[in-house]
């Protein structure tokens, strides 16, 4: 599990015991203009889902891992490796540190370090990509801190509301 551990946090597969926490993340709908969710998840769905969690990146096009802080071992958000291209060896990832006061500590970095290393070490992965709101000024600075670079601008991609907002494309090639 060397792999997946770094200096504040370690990644582990997905738990039946996660089901309340990732049911309570998906229906919070602060984060729905990020997750691109219109709708609450049923609690039926949550455990479908993790009771799927296990299968091949390869068969499902992606995967989700739980960010735990290393000390505790309290869940701290998620991590996901989405859209994932086999053939082209690239993925879109997602992170999430569910507490606002957790943020800003180094989990989400720690994080996306040991994802990246994983994703090549592991899967073969040539590229990782983000997908970040133009206003999510917190991920951009993660993400340009890792290394990805801004390689386009989707102009008005996002409609929040009655308004349209654009999103940065953000590449790593690992």
């Amino acid at each position: 599990m060397e792999t997946l551990k770094g200096t504040k946090v370690f990644l582990r597969a997905i738990e039946p015991s996660d089901v309340e926490a990732i049911y309570r993340i998906e229906n919070d709908e602060r984060l729905w203009e990020v997750s691109e969710t219109k709708t609450p998840f049923s609690l039926e769905v949550i455990k479908d889902y993790v009771a799927n969690a296990h299968l091949d990146i390869y068969e499902v096009k992606q995967l989700r891992l739980v960010i735990c802080e290393l000390q505790s071992g309290n869940l701290l958000g998620l991590v996901d490796l989405f859209d994932f291209d086999a053939y082209n060896l690239r993925a879109g990832v997602g992170i999430l540190i569910e507490k606002e006061a957790s943020r800003g500590n180094g989990y989400g970095a720690d994080s996306l370090d040991i994802l990246m290393r994983y994703a090549k070490k592991y899967l073969g992965l040539h590229q990782l990509y983000a997908n970040i709101g133009e206003d999510n000024l917190p991920s951009i600075a993660l993400f340009e801190k890792q290394g990805f670079k801004k390689v386009g601008v989707k102009k008005q991609w996002r409609r929040v509301g009655t308004t349209y907002k654009d999103e940065f494309l953000y590449q790593n090639i690992l």
